[in-house]
């Protein structure tokens, strides 16, 4: 594990060099290419060294992490080109990277927490540096205090189970049966949090709205799978208080879904309809997760890292738009065929996946959640028809209303993509589709 983190340890000094952008860029490719094909088993941990290792679950999110990462970088051209702090902001990248790479590598709780708590760090200093509005430092605010103030409690949990059975370590920790009903609340809530559940979702919207690109690819590819793979280590722990109280957060996250979905309905802001609807593909993930059955665990799995890639690249294709038209308003992004009639196919790929149209990642994901899903209550499929239903109706709606209609007249009458962004489309609809084909890969 640790030659992979050297290797990106060892990158860093390369932004400080001038004129390295693209080679640090291609290196990153490279090492997400060396990480694909790295060997390892299913069944245990692999790669132990030093508390890092990788198992099924971690192995996945760390693939997504550096995929993402390279991607950023590919969809951050706008920061070289017009120079803003260029060489400063691939280190924020690089920084974030190994955060994410040591926090789902980690081994030990303590640790997978001190570096999930890091990985905000970077996240706030893009926002506040490289985002459009000036109410990106209010965003900033918002992101860094729903987390934080979650996720303290978590740590004094964490000192109470070391007290308790002496390791932190995953493999040795066990269920601590009914321990107390609060030590469930503030070993869970950190990661609802960031996942986040409807509720304490608020924060979420205002970081994407104000994040640049690559903050917004970043928050909804990665981040946000903290939570779900957070949730997964710990539900060991409280495995007998989840069987007496997940109900509860099941329930509250599946009507949110809906809930979402209909507030998706009225946004006039694109980036801000993405936003919510990672909302509601979350709430299926923590419904997923909190049934604590295997169809549960693989599917929200599958589903968090097609939702990684589809809504990164909802968000670029956002972007596009807002570098040609200087806004992200519906209401003058209309008509878009008639301007990037290239883009229209893209954003109907990208459209379809994020409804979980086959041949997607997050069909295989989501046929797997409502498989356990509905073992878990037979109930649940009332709610779990609408949350499906109201899901193609939002992203048809933004495929609809942004490419047809009459365009507004004080745009150009035509533009192009860049080779570059066809590519980063490329980049995220390909694997999206491909995995689909290795479906037995998530349902071991």
């Amino acid at each position: 594990m640790l030659k992979y983190l050297i290797m990106i340890i060892f990158l860093t000094p390369l932004c400080f060099l001038s004129s390295c952008w693209w080679l640090v860029h291609s290196l990153m490719f490279l090492s997400s290419f060396i990480f694909m094909i790295c060997a390892y088993s299913y069944a245990d941990l692999n790669m132990i060294s030093y508390y890092f290792g990788v198992d099924y679950f971690s192995y996945s999110l760390i693939l997504l992490s550096f995929w993402i990462c390279s991607l950023m970088i590919t969809a951050s051209g706008s920061v070289y080109l017009f120079s803003y702090h260029s060489n400063f902001f691939i280190f924020m990248v690089l920084i974030l990277m190994i955060m994410l790479y040591c926090s789902f590598a980690s081994l030990s709780l303590l640790s997978f927490y001190i570096f999930f708590e890091a990985s905000l760090v970077p996240t706030l200093l893009l926002i506040l540096g490289w985002g459009y509005q000036p109410e990106r430092l209010q965003a900033g605010v918002y992101l860094i205090f729903y987390t934080l103030i979650a996720s303290l409690p978590l740590l004094l949990v964490l000192f109470s189970v070391y007290d308790f059975a002496n390791t932190l370590y995953f493999p040795l920790l066990f269920d601590f049966g009914s321990y107390y009903f609060m030590f469930y609340i503030f070993m869970i809530l950190a990661f609802l949090v960031k996942m986040p559940m409807f509720l304490v979702h608020l924060w979420l919207p205002s970081a994407h709205v104000e994040a640049p690109i690559s903050g917004s690819m970043i928050l909804a590819g990665v981040l946000l799978k903290l939570g779900g793979y957070g949730i997964f280590r710990v539900m060991k722990v409280i495995s007998y208080l989840g069987l007496k109280f997940n109900y509860f957060w099941l329930s509250l996250g599946l009507s949110g879904g809906v809930i979402v979905s209909f507030i998706c309905f009225r946004q006039v802001d694109l980036k801000s309809l993405i936003a919510y609807s990672s909302v509601a593909h979350m709430s299926m993930v923590i419904g997923g997760l909190m049934t604590m059955n295997l169809w549960g665990c693989v599917g929200s799995l599958s589903l968090m890292i097609g939702h990684g890639l589809c809504s990164s690249g909802l968000f670029c294709l956002s972007n596009i738009i807002y570098e040609r038209l200087g806004s992200r308003s519906l209401l003058i992004n209309k008509g878009m065929i008639n301007l990037m009639p290239s883009m229209a196919l893209w954003w109907f790929l990208l459209s379809s996946s994020n409804m979980a149209a086959p041949p997607s990642l997050n069909l295989v994901g989501e046929v797997g959640l409502l498989n356990s899903i509905m073992s878990w209550s037979s109930l649940s499929f009332l709610v779990l028809i609408f949350l499906s239903f109201f899901s193609a109706v939002y992203t048809l709606y933004m495929y609809s209303y942004s490419q047809h209609g009459s365009y507004y007249s004080g745009v150009y009458t035509c533009s192009l993509g860049y080779l570059r962004e066809y590519h980063l489309l490329l980049l995220h609809w390909l694997p999206l589709n491909i995995l689909c084909l290795k479906g037995e890969y998530f349902f071991v």
